[in-house]
């Protein structure tokens, strides 16, 4: 079973529930603000994935904004910028969804085809 972080209002999310749950995909929901995955748990995912993790950032986002981090990520460590995800889940890109071993970001019908069914 795979772990779906989502925040419900979001049309993406909701998006990605359904073709999941059209293609009989097992998962379970998490709610991304609620709880966000933690530290350690987004550094394995970050690793197992090999997605770059400047594209965990939900750079559309309104905190992402305010915090300005467009301006600060690239003097961060990775280590700062994982703490910084995992201490809010408005900063993630959603859904998230993760298998223990691959994980895809955001709703792309043709990504989610390639890696959950």
């Amino acid at each position: 079973m795979m772990d779906f972080y989502w925040y419900p209002q979001c049309s993406s999310c909701q998006k990605a529930k359904k073709w999941l749950a059209a293609h009989e995909v097992d998962f379970k929901e998490i709610h991304i603000v609620d709880n966000p995955p933690t530290k350690e748990e987004l550094k394995r995912i970050v690793d197992s994935s090999g997605i770059d993790l400047k594209k965990f950032f939900n750079t559309s986002g309104q905190q992402y904004r305010e915090l300005q981090l467009k301006d600060k990520l690239g003097e961060m460590s990775a280590d700062e910028k994982l703490e910084l995800l995992s201490s809010n889940g408005m900063l993630i890109k959603r859904p998230l969804v993760w298998d223990g071993e691959k994980a895809t970001l955001g709703f792309k019908e043709e990504a989610f085809e390639n890696s959950w069914s």
